[in-house]
């Protein structure tokens, strides 16, 4: 099964420019070991979500709005495609990244098709 697996910043980027240099040289190994694990399809990095345009339409009229969906601590910050056997193989590779250690999170969604 695929997994979208969000990686939600939260405080993560502040105390990761925190830390000593040779953990921080750690974080990009352990993301760059994440990025070569078998099944991960790595995806983007995002933008912060404070440079987002907001799309909407309404009444067949396409209204823009600067700044993200929703105002929240937790902003996606980056993504990736995990193809598993089962949840409990996606929850394991979730806990590997950096983020969810350093105050913010990783969400698993299972791939689906609603049309």
């Amino acid at each position: 099964m695929k997994y979208i697996m969000l990686i939600y910043q939260g405080d993560a980027l502040e105390q990761q420019a925190a830390l000593p240099e040779d953990e921080q040289k750690q974080v990009y190994a352990d993301y760059q070991g994440i990025n070569e694990t078998p099944g991960v399809t790595p995806g983007l990095p995002m933008g912060r979500p404070e440079n987002a345009t907001t799309v909407r339409v309404e009444a067949g009229k396409t209204l823009t709005t600067d700044g993200p969906f929703v105002g929240m601590k937790e902003s996606v910050g980056s993504w990736f495609i995990l193809e598993a056997d089962n949840l409990d193989a996606a929850i394991e590779l979730a806990a590997r990244v950096p983020a969810a250690r350093y105050g913010g999170a990783v969400e698993i969604r299972p791939s689906e098709v609603y049309w």
